[in-house]
């Protein structure tokens, strides 16, 4: 069977299954304000062991790193992110969990060649575009001290 271009569209837009996007939406906002309400929670808790605001806040995305990449090597995460859809990826835990996830596939292959090399083949362009960023950021931010 040939088809061209349109004919093809057309055949497999009638046989797609339909998206439920009300209920995906609807997981994605309550699994992900979960994991803010988490956050939040543990803003909380740090400062009530006393410590200062800015450690807590460090320590806040650091804890949530620390779980989604745990749970993604348990397994669970990627089960919450079949629920939730883009409730887990949108706050930090997404970046962990795409993270750690090439490194667990891969480390049959060594912790150098599989885990080290595959862990920043998601990640490693969003780091190279955020660190370029924020140094030409910085460049900019000296340059408007020196002139002005």
């Amino acid at each position: 069977m040939n088809m061209d271009s349109e004919t093809y569209k057309k055949f497999t837009k009638a046989r797609a299954p339909k998206s439920p996007i009300i209920k995906d939406c609807l997981r994605a906002f309550w699994v992900g304000g979960l994991i803010c309400t988490f956050a939040e929670g543990l803003l909380h808790i740090y400062k009530m062991l006393n410590m200062t605001e800015e450690n807590a806040k460090t320590l806040v995305p650091i804890t949530l790193i620390f779980l989604a990449a745990l749970l993604t090597g348990f397994g669970i995460f990627d089960d919450i992110a079949k629920y939730a859809g883009a409730g887990t990826l949108v706050p930090i835990t997404g970046f962990a969990n795409a993270m750690a996830s090439p490194a667990i596939d891969d480390k049959s292959e060594g912790l150098v060649m599989g885990v080290g090399a595959q862990m920043f083949t998601i990640a490693g362009p969003v780091i190279v575009y955020g660190v370029l960023t924020s140094v030409i950021y910085g460049v900019i931010y000296w340059l408007c001290g020196v002139i002005g």
